[in-house]
C-alpha cells in the first residue's frame, strides 16, 4: 500500500467512526475507481493528476493501478472477464481495441458531452468497426520526428539539417567526430515500422498515397513505396554496428551516455530524456524529404489511446463521469503537463518547448503513421510484418522489394479495398 494510499484509508476510518459515534451524516456516498494502465513509468503523474479530481468530487477515490506495458495485454483480457477487474482501462488504439468491443466488454460512451473536444480523426482510433460507436476518451496524441544533442551539434558547429543533403552531411561529420550518428535499434521490430514514416513517409507520398491505398487504387508493391524502404537502406551505415543486435533500450542508452546524436522516434520519448538525462539540452527537427520525395517534410502521428469503462463495472455512475473529465481541457492540460505527451483535447497547448514543437510540426505538415493507424485491424498487422522484413533487410536476407511483396501479401490475407468488393 502507498502512503497515499494508507492516507486515504485512514481517513475514512476516522470519517466512519465519527459517523458512528458523534451521529455525523455523510453528504456522499464513498466510491474508489480503479483505473488500469500500462504506464508504470507515469504513476506519480497520473496520481497527481487524479489528486485534482478527487479534490473537486468529494467522496471519490481514483486508484491508478499501472502493469508493465508488455504484460498489460494478458492482464487486461482477464480482468475484464469477471469480479476484481478495473472500472476504467487505458485502451490500445484502432485494431487494438477492436476485440474488447467485440467481446462487449466496454461501455459505448456516444453520450459523453467531452467527445465533443475531439476531431473524428481522433476520435476513429476508438470507435467500433462495426457499430460506430465510441468505446474510449483519447488521452494522448505520438509524433515522429528526429530528436538531437543540442551540445554535440553546437561543438561541431552543424545545424539542423533542412535538406537531405544537410542531413547526411551533418550524419557524415558526426561519423568523423567518431560518434554513432543515428542511434535507432532494430534488434525490437516495432522501432522499424516508426523509422520509416518518420524518414520515409515523403518518399512514398504520405496522405495522398494513405488516401489511394485505402480506395483499392494502388498497394504496398506500389514503386514509391518500395523506394521509400530502400531509403533505410541507405542509412544503414550510419546506424550502430550490428544494429539487429541493438534493443529499444540499447538505443535510448547510446543516446542519453552521448554516445549517438541523433534518434529517429516518437514524441512520448521527451518525458524519458528529461528524466534520465536532464543535463543534456534535446532539440528536434523534422527528417527533410529524402531525395525524388512527393511531398515535402511530413509528421507522421497517431491517437495513441484511450480510456473506456469496463462493462461490468460495480460504479458505472463514477466511472463514466470520471472518463467524461478525462475529455475536459483541464484534463487535457494537466495530461500535457505532467506526461509530457501531446493531448487531443482541443484548445489545450504544450507548455514545453520540446512537445509544442512536435505539435507544431503535426499540425502544419500532417501525415498518418499508416501500418498502425489503417493497418492493425487485422492478422498479421502491417507493423509486425514491415518491422519483421526490415529487420530481415538489415540482416542481408531481403530486398526492399520483398519487403514490400511481404507487406502487401500479409495485408492482403484480412484487407479488402472497397473497389474489390463491387
Amino acid at each position: 500500500m502507498t502512503i497515499k494510499q494508507f492516507n486515504k484509508a485512514l481517513s475514512l476510518t476516522i470519517i466512519v467512526l465519527l459517523t458512528v459515534v458523534g451521529g455525523i451524516s455523510l453528504a456522499q456516498d464513498e466510491v474508489t475507481i480503479t483505473v488500469w494502465s500500462w504506464r508504470t513509468e507515469d504513476e506519480d503523474a497520473y496520481n497527481e493528476i487524479f489528486d485534482v479530481y478527487e479534490e473537486a468530487n468529494p467522496g471519490v477515490t481514483v486508484e491508478f493501478v499501472p502493469f508493465v506495458n508488455t504484460e498489460y495485454n494478458n492482464i487486461l483480457a482477464t480482468g475484464l472477464t469477471g469480479d476484481g477487474g478495473p472500472d476504467v482501462v487505458q485502451l490500445r488504439a484502432y485494431g487494438g481495441i477492436q476485440p474488447l468491443i467485440e467481446a462487449g466488454q466496454l461501455m459505448a460512451l456516444d453520450d459523453l458531452s467531452s467527445l465533443e473536444n475531439f476531431t473524428d480523426l481522433i476520435l476513429k482510433g476508438a470507435t467500433g468497426l462495426e457499430d460506430g460507436s465510441v468505446y474510449g476518451v483519447p488521452f494522448g496524441v505520438q509524433a515522429l520526428g528526429a530528436f538531437y544533442n543540442v551540445g554535440v551539434f553546437e561543438e561541431l558547429e552543424l545545424e539542423e539539417p533542412e535538406t537531405w543533403e544537410d542531413f547526411i552531411a551533418v550524419m557524415d561529420a558526426l561519423a568523423e567526430a567518431g560518434y554513432i550518428p543515428l542511434g535507432n535499434p532494430a534488434a525490437d521490430t516495432w522501432m522499424l515500422p516508426i523509422l520509416h514514416d518518420a524518414v520515409a513517409a515523403p518518399r512514398y507520398g504520405g496522405p495522398e498515397f494513405q488516401e489511394e491505398l485505402l480506395a483499392g487504387e494502388t498497394d504496398f508493391t506500389d514503386e514509391d513505396y518500395v523506394a521509400s524502404i530502400a531509403v533505410l537502406q541507405e542509412l544503414e551505415p550510419y546506424l550502430p554496428p550490428d544494429v539487429v543486435g541493438v534493443a529499444y533500450n540499447d538505443a535510448r542508452t547510446l543516446f542519453i551516455s552521448e554516445l549517438s546524436p541523433i534518434f529517429i522516434g516518437g514524441s512520448f520519448e521527451i518525458g524519458f530524456w528529461q528524466n534520465e538525462a536532464p543535463d543534456i539540452e534535446v532539440g528536434m527537427f523534422m527528417v527533410p524529404p529524402p531525395p525524388d520525395s512527393l511531398t515535402g517534410s511530413l509528421v507522421p502521428s497517431w491517437m495513441d489511446g484511450s480510456y473506456g469503462v469496463n462493462a461490468m463495472t460495480d460504479a458505472p455512475e463514477a466511472a463514466m463521469a470520471l472518463v467524461e473529465w478525462m475529455g475536459t481541457p483541464e484534463f487535457g492540460q494537466l495530461f500535457s503537463d505532467k506526461i509530457k505527451q501531446i493531448s487531443p483535447v482541443a484548445g489545450v497547448t504544450p507548455e514545453d518547448a520540446l512537445l509544442a514543437e512536435f505539435a507544431t510540426g503535426m499540425a502544419e505538415n500532417p501525415a498518418s503513421y499508416l501500418t498502425l493507424v489503417d493497418f492493425r485491424y487485422g492478422d498479421p498487422s502491417g507493423s509486425t510484418v514491415l518491422g519483421n522484413e526490415i529487420q530481415r533487410m538489415y540482416l542481408g536476407e531481403t530486398t526492399p522489394e520483398e519487403v514490400a511483396e511481404s507487406l502487401q501479401m500479409g495485408i492482403a490475407q484480412w484487407f479488402v479495398p472497397p473497389n474489390a468488393e463491387e
